[in-house]
């Protein structure tokens, strides 16, 4: 899905900024330094001039092209003056006049203690020139930018440095009792599990899967949510993470209250168009006709539009289906894979261990 247009125009804008920002700073040192040097604007003038010089000789000579024109079609005389080569004296002299100035400039900038590229055009990105891309290719400084605003928009910004695949540690899962219902320890299982999310982010592009880890209170279900967010972020992928409470939150004010229409409208577009939108603690929210009628609404329309969703809550299996009508239930049933999550409560013993 990729960024919003209005991201893109925040980023290009953000670029001209860049440009005119460098070019002040610029022009800063120009002044500076005239004034220091005097020299220096007297090379800046002559290789000015000479350049015009130059491009003027350079230029062809009216006349004699609507003579050339008199014996060639129109399309040879095209061809024929775009080949037309300028005098190899001429460029040769030009190249030695010009070369000359800009090594006594860059004499004089060593010679009071500058950088000899003090009073070159300065860029941020000096692969793209600050533009956004190379040979109308998306420079990689774009591609950051537009991973920044996904990240933005996901909720998730700052919890991503430190929740994420590389700070994922199972020594805090017990690997000596057996669960009985999945015949694992809680360590086997949670490495089972992140298995199954590396492949899941392995096959997101071209293959629609959703997710739901259920489980008690703190066992790791929003640090795994966590990690596949990231990894999809970092790969341009449009995430949006969301609480029960936050998401039913926005449908109410959205329903009821039309605070702002053009910006609620555009926040549900979002939620429902995004690669991956995540509701975390499904089942914190109040369940009433509205809440179950949205909720059954946005399952089906990412489903429509296999537009995959992620869902963590601290339900049993069973108490989804006591919780929810039997049609979202249904959904669950049809259009998720169910992943329990066991073990001890990970905060608490990261506290304990902390100490």
């Amino acid at each position: 899905m990729g960024i919003s247009n209005t991201q893109y125009r925040d980023i290009m804008f953000q670029y001209d900024q860049t440009r005119m920002d460098n070019q002040r700073l610029l022009d800063a040192r120009h002044e500076e330094l005239y004034q220091e040097i005097p020299e220096l604007r007297d090379i800046h003038t002559q290789i000015v001039e000479l350049s015009v010089e130059q491009a003027k000789e350079e230029l062809l000579n009216p006349e004699q092209i609507q003579h050339d024109i008199m014996d060639l079609s129109l399309t040879q005389a095209r061809k024929e003056l775009f080949q037309t080569e300028p005098d190899p004296k001429s460029e040769a002299e030009y190249s030695a006049k010009r070369e000359a100035l800009l090594s006594r400039k860059k004499a004089l900038l060593l010679h009071h203690g500058y950088p000899e590229d003090y009073l070159q055009s300065i860029y941020t990105c000096p692969d793209c020139k600050d533009t956004g891309y190379q040979n109308n290719e998306p420079c990689h400084c774009l591609k950051n930018a537009e991973i920044k605003a996904l990240y933005e928009s996901s909720n998730l910004m700052d919890i991503l440095n430190h929740e994420n695949f590389d700070t994922f540690d199972d020594s805090y899962y017990d690997d000596t009792i057996v669960n009985e219902n999945l015949s694992l320890t809680a360590r086997q299982n949670i490495r089972k599990v992140k298995t199954v999310c590396l492949d899941y982010i392995k096959h997101f592009d071209d293959s629609y899967d959703n997710l739901i880890f259920y489980g008690s209170t703190g066992v790791g279900k929003t640090f795994l949510t966590h990690c596949i967010a990231k990894k999809l972020l970092d790969t341009s992928h449009t995430v949006l993470y969301l609480t029960s409470l936050q998401l039913f939150d926005i449908l109410e004010r959205n329903k009821f209250r039309h605070e702002d229409i053009s910006t609620s409208n555009e926040q549900i577009a979002y939620m429902l168009q995004s690669d991956l939108l995540i509701i975390d603690d499904l089942g914190a929210e109040l369940v009433n006709g509205f809440t179950s009628s949205q909720l059954y609404y946005f399952i089906e329309e990412r489903h429509i539009n296999h537009k995959s969703t992620i869902i963590s809550t601290n339900l049993s299996f069973q108490e989804l289906r006591d919780r929810y009508s039997e049609r979202i239930f249904s959904r669950f049933i049809g259009f998720y894979h169910f992943f329990l999550i066991i073990g001890d409560d990970i905060r608490q013993k990261a506290r304990l261990t902390a100490k």
